[in-house]
């Protein structure tokens, strides 16, 4: 026997099988016992969510010879011919396909003829909307008033395409998307009841029931696609993730403080992994997207973020830590250039490079002129020039005593630069001594900010470091480890305890009015033992 698909393995057999759509089934179930049906049924609702196997349950309900509490009792001739769908009075049609004023003329014509067996004639027209204007003025008289015996049920995705005309006519239920929990619980139910043994992680499972975006029918697709693919092994969140090529939310973090960080090379780097792990690409910017869009409700709505972000309380608290590290004006940035990304990389031959620009614009705002990255470029010079002051403020006074107006200019001629201790300890010395070359074995992006400072000697024969770089300042300033990770990896170098400063200067000539340079200091010590 040939293999059946999971949706449809799985497809309703009873009302109480059909979740997220609790007023619509009581509804019909209090038709079927109260013997009110209808004559005509509008079922409007995006794809997935129990349109078709509703009309299906129904058309097997008001059929069944011997109904209990309004469902089907699967065992009779009806139910078990409707199920097989080889009985004549449930008749299915495809009105993205059979959407001409012939087609419908048939089933104008067929109309007339009473059911050989059973109580109804049930037609069941799927994607009506497609129909063409002349179909729809057909099948408005008979829908109108049809006899006794027959029952429309239309199933659409597009209700405003149906005309008034037709919508007046008909009962119309509206189907909701599922949420994750359902999903996830219906799948257990089904695979429970069904005594299939399959080894599947929680989190893989939650995994599929979110991808499938409120749609069922897409939930068990997916899982179908993913058990193929490792059949008979355990479906582990790993493997859920390469089959349908997405990407962890732990990726998504890792890239927004990249971001916030103002990290071009992080964000890049992060992508080579993303890029290396064969996701896909496009899919990677939709949900990114959708990570910023959780990260806002966080940002704005504060404890009521709950009830909107259907996300684990781990990633929950992790998007408040973040939400503190950003402004909402500056997610809603992010936010506008990757959905324009999105809208563009679909049929993009470089989609690596549209990324890569757009995550280069997201670091610096100061590429684009529009209110949000103009407010995004003043609120980065305003921590800016607060850490600057901070360092002013605790670096050393070093001006000179205020001269008489007759010999300001040959105390300035006659000022001397700061003495350098005659004692440089032994560590230190070394430590600026090989400084490039301990500078090489440094990780990105700390490399690139260190290559430029100075060094000098400061309090209690601490290592000074100099830097002049504003992005090199606001790394080391905005996150304390930085300079802890540093002083590490310089005591793992010389084989002692080191401890560093951390200051700015504004140019080299203010480095050479108040500082000494130690790396020269050492290299003319060098040379004359050389000598």
């Amino acid at each position: 026997m040939s293999y059946t698909a999971m949706y449809r393995r799985f497809r309703p057999s009873r009302f109480e099988e059909v979740k997220g759509q609790d007023a619509i089934v009581t509804t019909l179930k209090n038709q079927i016992k109260a013997d009110r049906i209808g004559h005509a049924y509008l079922f409007c609702g995006t794809r997935g969510t129990g349109k078709t196997s509703v009309a299906k349950l129904f058309a097997k309900s008001v059929n069944c010879q011997h109904p209990v509490d309004g469902n089907p009792c699967m065992v009779c001739d009806s139910c078990r011919a409707i199920a097989a769908g080889t009985s004549m009075n449930v008749i299915e049609i495809d009105a993205a396909s059979n959407n001409g004023v012939d087609n419908i003329r048939e089933i104008v014509d067929e109309v007339s003829y009473s059911p050989a067996e059973g109580k109804y004639k049930v037609y069941i027209i799927d994607e009506v909307h497609m129909l063409s204007t002349g179909a729809f003025n057909a099948l408005l008289k008979t829908l109108e008033e049809p006899p006794s015996y027959v029952i429309f049920i239309l199933a659409t995705t597009e209700a405003n395409k149906i005309p008034v005309t037709i919508l007046s006519r008909c009962q119309r239920y509206d189907f909701k998307r599922l949420g994750v929990d359902q999903i996830e619980a219906r799948m257990k139910e089904a695979l429970q009841e069904a005594g299939e043994e399959l080894d599947i992680e929680d989190r893989a499972l939650r995994f599929l029931a979110k991808s499938a975006d409120g749609a069922m029918r897409d939930a068990w697709s997916l899982l179908d696609q993913c058990l193929a693919f490792h059949f008979g092994q355990t479906l582990t969140y790993d493997k859920v993730l390469a089959v349908l090529g997405a990407v962890d939310t732990e990726v998504f973090s890792r890239m927004l403080r990249h971001i916030l960080k103002r990290e071009v090379s992080g964000c890049i780097t992060l992508l080579d992994e993303v890029v290396m792990l064969g996701r896909d690409l496009g899919q990677f910017v939709i949900d990114f997207t959708w990570y910023l869009r959780n990260l806002l409700l966080v940002k704005t709505s504060g404890d009521d973020c709950e009830e909107v972000i259907d996300i684990s309380s781990e990633n929950l608290a992790r998007l408040k830590e973040e939400a503190q590290m950003a402004e909402p004006d500056a997610i809603m940035r992010y936010i506008r250039n990757l959905s324009e990304l999105s809208g563009r990389i679909r049929y993009a031959g470089q989609k690596r490079v549209l990324i890569e620009m757009t995550l280069i614009r997201l670091c610096r705002p100061q590429m684009e002129t529009r209110e949000d990255a103009l407010l995004d470029r003043i609120r980065n010079l305003e921590q800016t020039v607060e850490k600057l002051e901070h360092c002013a403020q605790s670096a050393p006074v070093t001006a000179p005593a205020a001269a008489p107006p007759a010999e300001e200019k040959q105390s300035r001629e006659t000022e001397k630069k700061p003495e350098l201790p005659r004692a440089i300890p032994e560590d230190i010395g070394r430590i600026v001594k090989n400084w490039r070359g301990f500078v090489g074995t440094v990780a990105q992006p700390m490399r690139l900010y260190l290559k430029g400072a100075r060094l000098s000697l400061g309090e209690e024969n601490r290592l000074l470091i100099i830097l002049q770089d504003e992005m090199a300042v606001e790394y080391f300033a905005r996150n304390p480890g930085h300079q802890e990770a540093l002083e590490r990896m310089l005591s793992e170098f010389a084989g002692k305890a080191v401890e560093t400063q951390i200051r700015s200067v504004e140019s080299k000539e203010e480095f050479d009015r108040s500082y000494v340079d130690l790396t020269q200091v050492i290299h003319m010590e060098i040379e004359e033992e050389d000598v």
